[in-house]
């Protein structure tokens, strides 16, 4: 396809390119506010997207253009069919991964009894040796960290070609969150859905925080099953344990009803090895007969069967490991202190070092310990295994404790359309598998505060039934450093005055009010009333048990309904290995080089080609395929335009090639449509980008000699590249954003990325309902008949044929004679004769 000797019309470049594309439109829109959304339209008119927040802790990898890319097709879809878009962006700042970030980039931790100090400001370079600094001193650092990585992440968004309103943006730590946040926490309290509780808690001593359930996630580790020989009233009775180094906090041993070995110390006492603690018996339905010896030892607390027994048996509590993971300097009650002392700030792995030592010297060890790997569960961002001690921290309810809720949750999900649908058996068995209510509490210092004060006693204890509420036109407030209503701060922490609570929200106690705190529940009725529910959750499968579920406990709770409509689940971006990609793996890709190499329209064809909940492999290769596509397109686009096509919008199609490329056109509008419709745009790029080939390499091939005539026929060619290439351009848009903007500028006003969806009516309407889109297929294939032909003979493609042959069904011939002068201009041929009936499908023989 050339356009040799070709006069240029006005408004086409000579020499079309890609580069550059991204800042010239990125500016523009920005400008001229195409994304921006509009309050003129009522709810039925808004498409309003929950967009993820990112963790601002880090870079950006192609996981993320994967799947907001996924997004902002679906947003690029639904404002071209008219809808306003409500498309914000979230940083999501707060948390864990931005302290730890913090803690390296500065060489800082946090003191909360330092006292802030207004003039510090952190080394140029990172000390060795971590610097203490106050709570409030830390904070800054967070934030100002933060706002940095928050730039460097619009900026590649923007580059992406993200469509979002950059005026709808927000972060998880920002005053709107933080006043939504402990808006809905009081809430929460005054209905009695949120409470302060005394509790065994899963503990991440690396972090030095409680960790929610949501958050687990089993790694296999090695470890030992020791068998332990306690001291019963007839004799020995063994146990299997992993952690040996708990026997001071054994509170019981616990056998299954139906083990009939152990029935006769039912009631009775055994005494442990070493420490000499007498414990009693019990049976228990979770013990496993075949298990070990059948018969365990209960621990306060080893793990979450260890809770299960304490709670279900009402055992002692016997606390043996602090919160920095080390045993605690004072004795359990009941443990002799002899025994106890060295162990006295040990860690866990001395310890059990220790008593292995001690129970050998004293033949209490059966053997030696049987190696094992195990699943032991971790924080999912922590680095040592998790253990449980005791503390007091904040829950929501969640199901997990109360059917009637946990019902209501399993209804929510049934009601909420899944995009792929197997996702909600996730959620499902989420739910159903709660054990205990949501801890939201975090020991941490960069979070939304929880906002109550307690009074304290004459003795200077706190009162926790005695809870200090802020006045609501107050929020946000940090009780750290604010009083609470009648008190001042010579009350504070003194007796009979107050003491703030020490603690924060975890974060997706606050990304969970996404909708909430971007649709302004809280200061803005009017755009609350305009986009919530929401239309579009798109987020990450693994994400299902803890953003996705919370949100609709949030709004199930504060708003009694579902958040938003739909939920599209994204898969995973996978190595050359087929391994997830993720940091903690070192094989992920940053996405700037590729973006500034390829183009952005280039990996968004790539990230396009992923569909909902499914994995994707990264693959150079095909972000290549998806920059000689743009490329093509810019080049056909400029070569139809050149022979007149813009003069020729919407004039009457009359010959029937042209009229079939329509037709077949048409039947593409409806299944993209169809595809976004069920939010499949993997299908709708699909069938587009099939047409389209075809469209070049035989529909413009065929007509193009036609075209650059004069009269009717050429008229027509031309009047179809222009139907064509509109609704081309627009059915691409969502995909390549960029390329089909600057292909539409050098002919159409406006923004493609306004314009109107295609639709097969328009289409009707220039070339009539009755075109024969086989005729397409039937013209493709003599062309590609006539093309082999000179390719065995090593021909040129405009080699002259002198002679031609049309071979097959009469009726296939006739349909043929409708395109003929196209097929004969296409092939260079000099004459074609039709032969009827003798071969049973087109063949077409020529003579050199």
């Amino acid at each position: 396809m050339t356009d040799t000797g070709l006069t240029a019309r006005a408004g086409l470049p000579e020499r079309p390119s890609l580069d550059g594309l991204e800042d010239k439109w990125a500016r523009r829109w920005q400008e001229e506010g195409t994304y921006t959304f509009s309050r003129s339209k009522e709810r039925a008119d808004v498409y309003a997207i929950d967009t993820p927040p990112p963790t601002v802790s880090g870079e950006l990898h192609m996981g993320h253009v994967f799947s907001y890319t996924h997004t902002d097709t679906v947003a690029r879809f639904q404002r071209m069919r008219g809808k306003t878009v409500f498309y914000p962006m979230g940083w999501d700042d707060n948390g864990l991964p931005t302290e730890r970030r913090v803690q390296n980039v500065y060489g800082v931790r946090c003191d909360p009894a330092l006292p802030y100090d207004p003039e510090w400001q952190p080394p140029a370079t990172a000390p060795k040796q971590a610097v203490s600094i106050s709570r409030r001193n830390f904070v800054e650092l967070c934030e100002r960290l933060t706002v940095e990585d928050e730039k460097a992440f619009e900026e590649l968004w923007r580059k992406l070609g993200l469509s979002v309103d950059w005026g709808l943006t927000y972060t998880t730590i920002g005053e709107r969150a933080r006043a939504v946040s402990q808006r809905a926490f009081l809430d929460n309290v005054a209905r009695g859905e949120a409470y302060t509780a005394e509790a065994p808690t899963l503990w991440d001593v690396g972090f030095r925080t409680a960790v929610a359930q949501a958050e687990l996630e089993d790694r296999e580790r090695p470890g030992a099953y020791h068998r332990i020989r306690f001291h019963g009233p007839d004799g020995p009775v063994e146990i299997d344990t992993t952690r040996p180094e708990l026997l001071p906090a054994c509170v019981a041993l616990v056998f299954h009803p139906g083990d009939e070995r152990y029935r006769h110390l039912v009631g009775r006492t055994v005494r442990t090895p070493f420490f000499g603690v007498e414990v009693p018996v019990h049976e228990h339905p979770l013990a496993a007969p075949d298990k070990g010896t059948g018969i365990v030892m209960v621990c306060t607390f080893g793990d979450l069967t260890d809770v299960t027994w304490w709670r279900d048996l009402q055992l002692e509590t016997r606390v043996v490991l602090g919160r920095d993971g080390r045993f605690l300097p004072d004795r359990p009650v009941d443990v002799p202190a002899a025994a106890y002392e060295p162990f006295a700030g040990l860690t866990v792995n001395a310890a059990r070092r220790e008593i292995v030592r001690l129970l050998r010297e004293a033949d209490d060890l059966v053997g030696e310990p049987t190696p094992i790997t195990h699943p032991v569960k971790f924080y999912e961002r922590g680095d040592s295994p998790l253990e449980i001690v005791t503390s007091r921290q904040w829950f929501i309810t969640n199901g997990g404790r109360e059917p009637e809720l946990r019902d209501r949750l399993l209804a929510r999900g049934r009601e909420l359309r899944w995009f792929p649908e197997h996702m909600r058996h996730r959620y499902e068995h989420w739910v159903n598998g709660l054990t205990g209510d949501w801890l939201i509490s975090r020991q941490r210092f960069f979070g939304v505060p929880i906002p109550v004060w307690y009074r304290l006693d004459d003795a200077g204890e706190p009162d926790y039934a005695q809870l200090l509420i802020p006045d609501e036109s107050s929020l946000p407030v940090d009780p750290s450093s604010e009083c609470p209503p009648g008190f001042d701060e010579s009350q504070r922490d003194v007796p009979g005055g107050f003491t703030a609570d020490p603690d924060v929200m975890d974060t997706w106690a606050t990304s969970s009010l996404t909708p909430q705190i971007v649709g302004g529940w809280l200061d803005d009725e009017d755009l609350f009333r305009r986009v919530f529910p929401m239309d579009h959750r798109p987020q990450a499968h693994e994400i299902i048990r803890t953003w996705l579920f919370t949100t609709v406990l949030r709004a199930e709770l504060e708003n009694g309904v579902l958040p938003w409509r739909n939920a599209v689940l994204s898969g995973w971006i996978l190595d050359p290995e087929r391994k997830k990609m993720s940091k903690s793996k070192g094989n992920v890709v940053t996405p700037l080089d590729l973006l500034v190499q390829n183009g952005s329209d280039a990996v968004r064809y790539w990230a396009a080609n992923g569909r909902p909940g499914a994995d994707l492999a990264f693959d150079p290769a095909q972000i290549k395929v998806g920059r000689r596509l743009a490329t093509k397109l810019l080049n056909a686009s400029r070569f139809a335009l050149g022979l007149g096509a813009a003069e020729a919008l919407r004039q009457p199609v009359t010959e029937p090639l042209d009229r079939a490329m329509l037709s077949r056109l048409a039947t593409v509008v409806s299944a993209a449509t169809e595809a976004f419709d069920r939010y499949d745009h993997t299908d709708a790029l699909q069938v587009t980008e099939q047409f389209f080939w075809t469209f070049c390499d035989d529909y413009i091939e065929l007509v193009k000699e036609r075209a650059y005539a004069e009269g009717p026929p050429a008229d027509s060619a031309r009047a179809a590249l222009a139907a064509g290439l509109s609704v081309l351009l627009r059915l691409f848009a969502p995909f390549l954003p960029y390329v089909t903007e600057e292909v539409w500028s050098w002919w159409r006003y406006g923004s493609v990325h306004r314009s109107t969806w295609p639709t097969k009516y328009e289409l009707t309407r220039v070339a009539g309902e009755d075109g024969d889109a086989g005729l397409l297929d039937l013209a493709g294939e003599a062309l590609r008949q006539v093309r082999r032909a000179k390719s065995d003979r090593k021909l040129s493609m405009k080699a002259d044929v002198p002679l031609a042959e049309a071979l097959g069904p009469a009726a296939l011939l006739d349909r043929l004679a409708l395109i003929e002068g196209d097929l004969k201009a296409a092939g260079r041929i000099a004459k074609l004769d039709r032969l009827p009936d003798r071969t049973p499908e087109l063949v077409i023989a020529c003579a050199f």
